[in-house]
C-alpha cells in the first residue's frame, strides 16, 4: 500500500500522521530547528569572544552558563530580534496603503488601502471556515483584523525594551572595567552606544524589505511564493508563483 496520497496535481502528501504533520508543517519547523542552531553556534562563538576579552582584560573566565546569563549574551540576542520583528511591523502595515509596479511582494495596483469587508471576508462576508472573531462587529473584529501586525509591533517593542535593558548593564560593566562611572539608563537609551546597535540593525533590515520587493519585479524563483511566476510580465503586481 502506498505511503501517500495525492491531494492536488503534482502533490504527494505522507498518509502516516506523524510524516503528515511534519510535511504540512514542515516551513516552521525547519526554520526553528536552523534558528535554535544558529542561537546555539552564537552561544558559543560569543562565550568564547567574551572569554578571551576578560583574560585581554586581566580577569578570569566565566562559564558558559555563566555567560547565557549575562547582560552581553542577551544584548546580542534581542538587538536582532527587535530589528526582524521591526520589519515585519513595518512591511505588514506599510504594504496595507504601499505598492511597488511589478512586485509580488505588493498588493495589487488597484487594492491599495484596507479593502472591503467583501474582499477581507469580515463581517456578514465571513465564510463558515473563517475565524470566529472575522465575523465578530465592533473592537473584538477590529483588533482581529489588526492582529498579526500588532503582535509583531509588540514583540519588536519588548525586544528592543530588553535590548536596552541588557544594553546599559553590558556597556556599565565595560565602564567599571575601564575605572569609569557607569550610566543610568534614560542616559543610556541616548548614548552612542545604543544607537550604534540600533542603527546598524535597523539600516540592514531595510535594505533588504526594500531590495526584496524590487529584485522581485525582473528576478524569479521557480515555485516559490515569494516570486513571480517564470513567465509572468515584469508590470505583474501582486501575482505569486
Amino acid at each position: 500500500m502506498s505511503s501517500v496520497s495525492t491531494a492536488g496535481e503534482g502533490t504527494a502528501q505522507p498518509r502516516h500522521p506523524v510524516w503528515r504533520f511534519l510535511y504540512h508543517n514542515s516551513l516552521g519547523l525547519v526554520f526553528l530547528a536552523a534558528f535554535l542552531l544558529a542561537l546555539a553556534g552564537q552561544a558559543v562563538a560569543g562565550h568564547a569572544e567574551f572569554n578571551n576579552q576578560l583574560v585581554a582584560d586581566g580577569l578570569s573566565p566565566v562559564s558558559f552558563g555563566a555567560y547565557l546569563a549575562s547582560s552581553d549574551f542577551a544584548v546580542d540576542v534581542t538587538e536582532n530580534w527587535q530589528s526582524e520583528y521591526l520589519q515585519f511591523f513595518l512591511y505588514i502595515f506599510g504594504t496595507v496603503w504601499l505598492l511597488q509596479r511589478g512586485s509580488p511582494e505588493s498588493k495589487e495596483l488597484h487594492k491599495a488601502g484596507i479593502e472591503s469587508d467583501e474582499d477581507q471576508m469580515v463581517g456578514e462576508h465571513a465564510r463558515e471556515d473563517s475565524p470566529r472573531w472575522a465575523a465578530a462587529r465592533g473592537w473584538r473584529g477590529a483588533l482581529y483584523s489588526r492582529s498579526l501586525g500588532l503582535v509583531m509591533g509588540a514583540i519588536f517593542l519588548l525586544s528592543w525594551l530588553v535590548q536596552s535593558v541588557a544594553g546599559v548593564a553590558s556597556y556599565n560593566e565595560q565602564q567599571l572595567r575601564g575605572l569609569q562611572a557607569p550610566t543610568s539608563w534614560p542616559d543610556y537609551l541616548s548614548s552612542a552606544d545604543f544607537w550604534s546597535r540600533t542603527l546598524q540593525n535597523w539600516q540592514s533590515e531595510l535594505l533588504a524589505i526594500g531590495s526584496m520587493a524590487i529584485l522581485a519585479v525582473y528576478l524569479r524563483q521557480r515555485g516559490s511564493p515569494e516570486s513571480k511566476p517564470v513567465g509572468a510580465s515584469h508590470t505583474a503586481t501582486g501575482v505569486e508563483g
